[in-house]
């Protein structure tokens, strides 16, 4: 007789159950989950040297002063200045507290943080002047972040240094103003983002920590090929929570590397936008994210590992590999958004060793939830999500519910070692479903 996991298995599941075995880590893949060949581009990491780069320019030679106090946005905007207008090369934060506003990165030129060095956000929000940008899935006129890069190919971000988005007073008010108004939406409160990079091909930002965002910490925008290369991110939860500041944000975006980061922070650690709203597909500001790896990354504290939403319409071959978790409320998230259409597929999460309060969770999405006007609820799908050689513990297994107008296909559970509290995995949830040598409290799932 099959053993079932928590609940009864209906007939119409498609249901696969093997012997158990230990889960191993994953090997890299040369496909993504779709079966489409990996680039070799994925497999370089190689570190940047800034002498390839061009001449480097240091803040200080421009008036520079790392004091923490004094205001320098314009003496760091005009190295960058003088840097484009003589053919590019590297802007240098040396050792010290350099305090600045928002900064434009310019084509030709590269920003390097050196080892003691700290780029200070100001936590003045004037110094922050309103501009185009986007934000929460929607092109807007907002802030723009401490390090704004738009339209530079080959745009770096290296060294051993930190960028600090000094976001404290900027949580304080937010908190304020949810006291005031639990309704209020994240945008009421002005804060900035603390690396903002826009229509931006062929970047790498490695080694460099970036941490205390008023906002966003790192935001992609319509890039291509990016490389996220050990990076320690990280926003606190006391003594003040810091709201809204995921680790990354890939926003309509194709060929996404994060490789050997640590992933610390109050909100998501890497959310997969797009775009939101009952008519977002049609909107060509939006758009999907293709080909994203993750790989040999430690989360920490986070509202979920990885996460497809809120603000997203498609999603298609995310790998996500060889990672450990220790506090996530969940390993990856499927926000169903049901005022936004969307198809989630082909995403495999692989290799995953640790704690965290949920390994899959997928339920509708309904904070701000607003149809503009449509009659009915646009569908969502999620297709082909594999969850392979794992090894967890957990206070609930999967966490899901389904409305009519969301479709959960094409599930696999295979190679797992789960503890955990609630051990439910309903057949009913999804419109196939296959379970390969699974073990769930230390019961084997067997024919």
């Amino acid at each position: 007789m099959m053993k079932r996991i928590g609940s009864v298995l209906p007939v119409m599941a498609v249901i696969v159950l093997l012997i158990s075995c230990t889960p191993k880590p994953a090997t890299l893949s040369s496909t993504f989950p779709d079966g489409t060949d990996i680039p070799a581009w994925f497999f370089d990491t190689t570190s940047v040297n800034i002498d390839d780069l061009g001449p480097r320019f240091l803040i200080t030679d421009f008036g520079a002063v790392g004091d923490s106090v004094t205001l320098n946005t314009v003496a760091i905007q005009e190295a960058i200045d003088h840097a484009a207008a003589h053919g590019g090369g590297v802007v240098v934060i040396p050792e010290g507290r350099f305090r600045t506003g928002a900064l434009f990165f310019k084509p030709g030129t590269h920003l390097h943080v050196s080892e003691g060095g700290i780029l200070l956000g100001s936590d003045e929000i004037t110094d922050f002047p309103i501009m185009p940008s986007r934000m929460e899935g929607r092109c807007i006129d907002y802030f723009p972040a401490v390090v704004n890069a738009y339209g530079v190919n080959g745009f770096t971000i290296s060294g051993k240094g930190t960028i600090d988005g000094n976001g404290r007073k900027y949580w304080e008010a937010f908190w304020q103003r949810r006291k005031e108004n639990p309704q209020c939406t994240n945008l009421e409160v002005s804060r900035p983002r603390l690396v903002f990079i826009r229509n931006s091909d062929d970047v790498t930002i490695l080694d460099v920590r970036l941490q205390n965002s008023g906002f966003w910490t790192t935001h992609l925008y319509k890039c291509n090929d990016v490389r996220l290369i050990n990076l320690d991110i990280f926003s606190p939860v006391e003594p003040v929570k810091a709201p809204s500041t995921d680790a990354i944000d890939i926003d309509v975006c194709t060929n996404v590397l994060v490789e050997g980061c640590t992933l610390e922070v109050n909100d998501d650690a890497i959310a997969i936008k797009g775009g939101k709203g009952p008519y977002a597909d049609a909107d060509t500001t939006n758009g999907p994210n293709r080909n994203i790896i993750i790989r040999n990354c430690d989360f920490g504290f986070c509202h979920s590992a990885v996460t497809c939403g809120s603000e997203a319409i498609h999603n298609r071959n995310i790998l996500v590999q060889n990672c450990r978790v220790q506090g996530p409320s969940r390993v990856l998230w499927l926000k169903m958004r049901p005022d936004t259409p969307q198809r989630y597929e082909y995403i495999t999460v692989e290799g995953i060793t640790g704690e965290a309060d949920r390994l899959i969770y997928a339920k509708p999405w309904t904070q701000f939830f607003d149809l503009q006007g449509r009659e009915t609820p646009p569908f969502s799908i999620s297709d082909h999500i594999t969850f392979r050689n794992i090894e967890l513990k957990t206070k609930i297994f999967a966490d899901i519910q389904r409305s009519q107008y969301d479709s959960l296909r094409n599930f696999t559970f295979e190679n797992l070692m789960i503890t955990t509290e609630n051990a439910t995995l309903d057949p009913a949830w999804f419109e196939g479903l296959t379970v390969k040598n699974v073990t769930v409290n230390g019961t084997e799932l067997d024919d």
